[in-house]
């Protein structure tokens, strides 16, 4: 009889004073983004990457979280505690027990190499990154975590898994800016991935400050993948500005000829675009930004071009996809749930960035 597959687990018993209000919380949060069963006392939640069974033992919550690898448990147990610390009245202790001990290397963490640095565009910088084992970055999300280095740093320290599944990170000016890029080329066997960076002014964005600045053997960390991937669709909408435009470019290299692509991009200027291959029959609008102080038939905003979107009505499936400034998100995520009834499963709208704020701050509801 063939060996059946191992299952990483583990378990924590966490004491709260109402363990059912609590499981009611996340139940409620994880059926947003998962599917979630059961009755009574206890619940199983199915995540993207694994499963957590829930139990009110009266007392505490006790949740028992599995995954496939390494991986999956890790991002298990970093969902369910992240939810949780969320969703608390008052910050309770989380200790896991079983397989992904405290203190070890995150197993979704990878130390990258600049191998390489070119511009595509003038403010769009490309870097070229060589790692070990990148076959886990090639399925399972276009999105990652870069761990950049604070100036001058030669030889960073990474996080470690802490008690409570969370990464446990380096303390003071030892710890590493974090920002979310998209991998815009993966190649497992030659242990590369390719990473588009918006190149910005100011001290605020340590991702351009990076990439403006990269020398090859320059080193930087990774976490992930996560995010989406290509849409399955007859027909496909994408929004976005320079920030998404990695991710567009990604998603239109793994549409098929079958599917038809309508995409907007806003850029600055002319001297932004970029080619964007695709199989899929392509209807592709660059949207220039118009500078405050002149006129003329470019919106103002992306959002403004929803108005001129012809959407099928012949029984095709439809998937929207947009990626821009928080404003702009907010309206385009309301045009498609309101004005076209989208289904939950039929669009994704996501901020990618936010006037005045820094990091993942922008994806503040």
């Amino acid at each position: 009889m063939a060996d059946m597959p191992r299952v990483f687990k583990a378990t924590a018993e966490i004491v709260l004073p109402s363990p059912d209000v609590m499981m009611r919380r996340l139940c409620k949060r994880f059926s947003e983004f998962g599917e979630v069963s059961g009755r009574g006392r206890c619940r199983r939640i199915e995540t993207g990457f694994g499963v957590a069974d829930v139990e009110d033992c009266g007392h505490c919550l006790k949740i028992c979280a599995a995954g496939a690898d390494e991986v999956a448990l890790a991002y298990v147990k970093l969902a369910m505690a992240e939810h949780l610390l969320k969703l608390a009245d008052a910050q309770p202790s989380i200790v896991w027990e079983g397989d992904g001990m405290a203190g070890a290397p995150l197993p979704y963490f990878r130390e990258m190499r600049v191998k390489n640095a070119v511009n595509v565009t003038p403010h769009m910088r490309r870097l070229t990154l060589a790692g070990n084992d990148l076959q886990r970055f090639a399925h399972g999300g276009y999105h990652v975590r870069l761990l950049i280095p604070k100036p001058g740093d030669t030889a960073p320290s990474w996080p470690v898994m802490g008690e409570d599944g969370r990464p446990l990170w380096p303390a003071g000016e030892d710890r590493p800016d974090i920002r979310i890029y998209t991998l815009r080329r993966v190649d497992v066997r030659a242990g590369e991935v390719d990473i588009d960076f918006v190149l910005h002014d100011g001290a605020q964005t340590p991702g351009a400050r990076f990439a403006s600045s990269a020398q090859p053997g320059d080193r930087v960390g990774m976490t992930g993948p996560g995010g989406g991937t290509a849409p399955q669709a007859d027909w496909v909408l994408l929004l976005g500005d320079e920030t998404a435009l990695p991710a567009i470019a990604r998603i239109l290299t793994e549409l098929p000829a079958t599917t038809t692509a309508v995409v907007r991009v806003q850029v600055a200027d002319e001297a932004e675009r970029q080619p964007l291959p695709t199989e899929a029959r392509l209807d592709l609008r660059w949207l220039y930004r118009k500078p405050k102080h002149e006129s003329g038939a470019n919106p103002a905003r992306l959002s403004d071009t929803l108005a001129e979107i012809e959407w099928p009505d012949d029984g095709r499936t439809v998937f929207a996809w947009a990626g821009c400034e928080f404003e702009d998100f907010r309206t385009i995520r309301r045009h498609l749930r309101q004005d076209r009834n989208l289904k939950r499963e039929e669009h994704l709208a996501v901020a990618y960035w936010r006037h005045g704020f820094a990091g993942e701050a922008a994806r503040g509801k």
